[in-house]
């Protein structure tokens, strides 16, 4: 069947993004068609309805097959009655089922569809009834069979069911390879999947928004897969996108002849299994392996203990609280449950953090497990935190680190606790829109040479990178690092994925994450086919010079090679989690030998001994929900973000003030290898990404959407504060002198999105109006405005270079400076004085020929990263920068005092200490 031309607010099916909205909408549809035909009295216009009404099940019946409800057995009731012309009776089922689907009341339990049933779904069940329902899921089972097989392999999976079972499960039959992966990568409630033997290789199903997500499966040869293969490489395709899925193999082979094989993440092969307990008890033994938050199922039985506190918090059990005359209000507002579980690290009953034995350590390996690291740390402090553990307990001072400047601060603290000496890497600009973009890899590779060209190469320990950026950039994460591993074998990435710990849960985003990257790499690096082209391209490359290996995909010694890699993530901004809930995620192939003692310093060194017990317990729960519904949770997200984005750029109204920033708006031509330009095109609907992800060098993060604002007149932050923020209720992050960013999340619903445009339109209409009313003057003065914002930009600066005093003390011209003398040679009011942006002082010092340098780190807030650190010479174009800046927040800037910068004379006392400090190694 071709998608259906039947429409629902003007879209066709093509014209969907996502099955699941398409099934959404289709059911909606349904359930009006249904209740005007029960009202209808004209035999004409109903039989029209009635034709609507066929319609639209022959749009939705290729869809529900790879659903569990309503399942074939409801989609043939409501046939049947509209069919036999009982039409209030095909109003209610319909009715019921839309309506348990939006609900997810069929989770919990049976929806009759005959009007006769007692049962009221006209309120939605309480929260306090949704979290004492037995979860629901739905098990895959991919094989061919008869209707009556069919019936038969449900009657016996019923029978199995128990009082005691701790979930409730509904099986989904499909019958070929394409099917099942069809089904695991649209149908979010499957947690199990059965692969027996005899089921075919394509599917027949030919609706084209289903068939694409094949697409999201990758490249596969289906017609090579040799017929003794089929169920091991469904095996294999299904854990590559659901690797959190438990897999079940049946065959009719020989184990001799499975075993030994890869299987992917199958769970247990049965060999011509009828056992069917057996079955059942494996799924669900696989479910509550995910199901389990030992943390937090601690934290709760601790809060039903009776104690007597007699330890240092007062508010533990709520007793400081509930005595009080003047807080009441907080013990309301809060619940009892949260003071409940207040308590002591040190007062035993739970775990420590800093000395993790018990239920945190095991959260912790869950957690490991879920997001494919070796190794993953709770923190309590936010990610800040974490990015200095990792950079303390692997940086020693004098270490080379290359750092992407734009980075978040706490990157820069870092390297100035741990003695780093630091080499900035600039990010490609984006000057039309006041912002960067990330790091090229031939800048790192170009650094790295050069640092290897002045014999620094073994002074080189870390890669520091943003993924995500702020504003959704993506790095090629496999490719830099085995680029950089063919230059420095050894070298240590460590990524800061803040905002982007959602990814782990998409089967197209994970591909771009530093884990997923580390364990791919550590595979090829055992393959005999990549040692092979390894030492092919060493014998082309022998003497080959800088710009050749900057033209060149490098692949590095798999015999050198180390694998290091870490990430740090703000589960808190991305995943449910409280706040500073965060994660640090290791993969390095040294850290028992090298780094587990100084990572154990480091870690207690940041890290509270009296850490929020509420926090760690979120972090044991978000982890579950991510294992058990991340996949429907990320789907759901870009699902809203891509209809944000095609709401507003088919808008008239919209497009005549706003611009959804495309890919091609955010990332040059020459890191885009696959042509795409944007996810979206008014003209040719949506276009496919998964190439682009697979091969350009930066792609970008469909979730988050940058919004143009520069022809409403509003700079960024005005737009955000006085019209989103004051007026509407509408909370963003980041702005940028004529952009907004927009990012959904786990959380953001259809509603959500709806709204949004809703307020987009109405600004819209405001300044439409107030254009058409104002006098030639006011809209010379507007349009200015609309210029200064979209055209008279200031150039976007790059790092210029630290002092002299700063620099390395050998003669070389490689870039790297010493942050930490910088930030402490500033502690001594003396070395310093201020030079005013107002006065002209600043502008006359470096007119005079003055090197003027910064004793601080001087952030614009947004866009949030350092635009002068300690030690860095002040340019000219930085000056322009700033005085451009039309934001309130400075970082490190007092307007009434001026830039705090380091004295001649203290530049000269450093620089002739140094020159003494070597003329006496020299000598000695």
């Amino acid at each position: 069947m071709n998608d259906s031309p039947i429409v629902r607010s003007g879209h066709s099916i093509a014209e969907y993004y996502s099955a699941v909205q398409v099934r959404t909408d289709r059911w909606s549809d349904l359930r009006e068609t249904a209740q005007r035909i029960s009202r209808e009295r004209s035999d004409i216009r109903r039989s029209d309805l009635v034709a609507k009404a066929v319609a639209l099940l022959d749009s939705l019946e290729p869809i529900e097959i790879y659903w569990a409800f309503p399942g074939a057995e409801g989609f043939t009731v409501l046939r049947d009655l509209l069919h036999r012309g009982r039409y209030d009776d095909f109003a209610f089922g319909t009715r019921r089922i839309s309506r348990a689907l939006q609900s997810g009341a069929y989770r919990r339990r049976t929806i009759p569809l005959h009007e006769e049933s007692q049962d009221d779904d006209s309120e939605p069940d309480s929260l306090e009834a949704r979290a004492h329902a037995k979860p629901y899921f739905e098990v895959l089972i991919v094989d061919l069979l008869t209707a009556a097989q069919e019936h038969a392999l449900h009657r016996s999976l019923d029978d199995m069911r128990r009082h005691e079972d701790p979930f409730v499960y509904r099986a989904v039959v499909v019958p070929s390879l394409e099917d099942a992966l069809i089904a695991v990568m649209f149908n979010h409630n499957i947690q199990s999947v059965v692969v027996r033997h005899g089921f075919d290789l394509r599917s027949r199903n030919e609706l084209k928004v289903l068939k694409r997500y094949l697409s999201e499966v990758g490249e596969i040869q289906i017609d090579d897969i040799p017929m003794q293969d089929l169920g091991p490489a469904l095996c294999r395709m299904i854990s590559r996108v659901r690797p959190e899925l438990d897999l079940f193999l049946v065959t009719d082979r020989s184990v001799e002849d499975i075993a030994g094989r890869d299987l992917g993440s199958c769970r247990r092969v049965f060999y011509n299994q009828e056992d069917f307990n057996e079955l059942h008890l494996n799924i669900l033994r696989g479910v509550a392996a995910r199901y389990e938050t030992p943390f937090f199922s601690a934290l709760k039985a601790y809060s039903r203990q009776p104690t007597g506190v007699f330890h240092a918090l007062p508010i533990s059990r709520g007793k400081s609280i509930t005595r009080s005359h003047w807080i009441q209000d907080m013990g309301e507002f809060y619940g009892a449950n949260i003071f409940h579980a207040e308590t002591s690290a040190t007062s035993g009953g739970l775990d420590s953090l800093l000395e993790p034995h018990g239920p945190i350590k095991k959260a912790q390996e869950l957690a490991t497990r879920a997001f494919g690291s070796k190794k993953t740390v709770f923190a309590t402090n936010g990610t800040s935190t974490c990015n200095k553990i990792v950079v303390q307990a692997l940086v020693r001072p004098g270490d080379i680190i290359l750092v992407d400047r734009d980075c978040h601060k706490s990157h820069h603290y870092g390297m100035v606790l741990a003695g780093a000496h630091v080499v900035y890497l600039d990010s490609y600009p984006l000057q039309p829109y006041s912002m960067y973009g990330a790091v090229p890899l031939k800048e790192i590779k170009r650094r790295l040479l050069e640092l290897k060209r002045a014999g620094k190469l073994d002074r080189v320990r870390m890669l520091l990178l943003t993924n995500c950026t702020f504003d959704g950039i993506v790095y090629n994460v496999e490719r830099v690092m085995e680029e950089c591993l063919a230059i420095k074998p050894d070298l240590v990435f460590l990524w800061d994925e803040a905002w982007f710990a959602f990814a782990r849960f998409g089967p197209t985003y994970r591909q771009r994450t530093a884990m997923y990257c580390a364990d791919l790499l550590r595979d090829r690096f055992r393959d005999p086919d990549y040692r092979a082209r390894c030492a092919a391209q060493a014998k082309t490359l022998k003497d080959a010079d800088d710009e050749t290996l900057l033209a060149t995909r490098l692949l590095p010694d798999p015999d050198r090679t180390r694998v290091r890699v870490y990430a740090t993530q703000s589960t808190h901004k991305t995943l449910t989690s409280l706040r500073q809930g965060s994660m640090i995620h290791i993969h390095d192939q040294n850290f028992r030998g090298e780094v587990e003692e100084a990572f154990h310093e480091a870690y207690m060194t940041h890290t509270s001994t009296s850490p929020n017990y509420q926090i760690i317990a979120s972090l044991d729960v978000g982890r579950r929900q991510v294992e058990l519904e991340g996949f429907e949770f990320v789907q759901k997200q870009i699902e809203a973000a891509m209809a944000m984005r095609r709401s507003i750029s088919t808008n008239p109204l919209l497009c005549k003030y706003f611009k959804v920033l495309t890919v091609a708006d955010l990332i040059p031509s020459e890191y885009r290898e696959s042509g795409i330009k944007s996810y979206f095109d008014p003209e040719h609907g949506w276009n496919d990404a998964w190439d682009a992800w697979a091969q350009d060098e930066f792609t970008l993060d469909a979730s988050r959407i940058t919004l143009a604002v520069g022809a409403t007149g509003f700079d960024g932050d005005t737009f955000k504060n006085k019209t989103l923020m004051d007026r509407f209720g509408i909370q963003v992050n980041k702005t940028s002198r004529n952009t907004v960013l927009f990012m959904t999340n786990i959380g953001t619903t259809r509603s959500s999105v709806a709204y949004l445009i809703e307020v987009l339109v109405e600004v819209a209409r405001e300044i439409d109006d107030q254009i058409e009313d104002a006098s030639p003057t006011e809209r010379k003065v507007f349009e200015r405005r609309v210029r200064s914002l979209n055209e008279d930009l200031p150039p976007l600066p790059d790092f210029s270079r630290f002092h002299e005093a700063f620099r390395a003390r050998d003669g070389s011209d490689t870039p790297e400076g010493d942050l930490r003398e910088a930030f402490f040679l500033a502690y001594d009011d003396g070395n310093c004085e201020h030079l005013s942006l107002d006065d002209g002082s600043l502008d006359a010092a470096m007119e005079s020929g003055r090197e003027v340098v910064s004793t601080a780190f001087i952030i614009p807030y947004p866009p949030g990263f350092p635009i002068l650190v300690p030690g860095q010479v002040i340019s000219a174009e930085i000056l322009r920068f700033m005085r451009a800046l039309d934001v309130k927040e400075i970082h490190g800037y007092r307007p009434e005092l001026g830039l705090r910068v380091f004295t001649e004379e203290a530049l000269k006392k450093l620089l002739s200490r140094r020159s003494a400090a070597g003329k006496r190694k020299a000598a000695g």
